[in-house]
């Protein structure tokens, strides 16, 4: 059986205002095979060590963006560290071929609920639409794009009993890409990862 190392790249500019993103930090921070960075504490300037950050990528195999959807993207240091880290001859273009077949995964939390996120919807587009520009980024830097894993109106998660079943969820999922169980073609198939993760994970032997 394979086994890949996830790297989490953890971004959130208020933490001690986070309880969802919090949660689903401290469930999976210490996960064998896993190694978790919190972007905004390693780079408070948003100073970003690109050779730093460049060889975390060459050690990993599937790379997590965890993050509250902030104005249908990502908080401001994700998008910094993309526009650094991941350079020309590197990362893509005819010599970029350093994060080639690696698995991409966004783990976000929303405040809007489910169907908010729909044609009919209040925020008119669908979660994945929304990604359209991380997806292609994961494309162009030939990296293999899950479906994003997503928390829907997560301020409300606690008090709806969401939030503790979700961050199980989260784990499970991440030891499954960890330990080769996860159904990538049924999984590429979906439009996001959220509740029913039964018929894509090959449960342990």
């Amino acid at each position: 059986m394979r086994r890949r190392d996830i790297l989490i790249l953890y971004a959130h500019p208020q933490p001690d205002r986070s309880v969802a993103n919090a949660r689903l930090a401290d469930e999976i921070r210490h996960m064998p095979g896993v190694t978790f960075v919190d972007l905004y504490a390693e780079y408070p300037r948003l100073e970003i060590d690109v050779d730093r950050e460049q060889a975390r990528l060459e050690k990993h195999d599937a790379v997590v963006f965890q993050h509250p959807l902030f104005w249908y993207s990502t908080p401001a240091i994700l998008k910094e560290w993309q526009d650094l880290v991941l350079e020309f001859g590197y990362a893509y273009g005819s010599e970029g071929h350093a994060l080639d077949d690696k698995l991409f995964l966004s783990a976000i939390t929303t405040g809007g609920a489910q169907d908010a996120y729909s044609r009919e919807g209040y925020q008119r587009f669908g979660i994945r639409e929304l990604l359209t520009p991380i997806e292609q980024t994961a494309n162009l830097c030939r990296m293999r794009f899950l479906p994003p894993f997503v928390l829907y109106a997560a301020g409300h998660a606690v008090d709806e009993g969401r939030l503790e079943p979700h961050a199980k969820r989260y784990a499970r999922l991440l030891a499954a890409i960890r330990d080769d169980r996860l159904d990538l073609r049924a999984a590429f198939g979906q439009a996001v990862l959220c509740e029913d993760l039964d018929g894509l994970i090959r449960e342990a032997n």
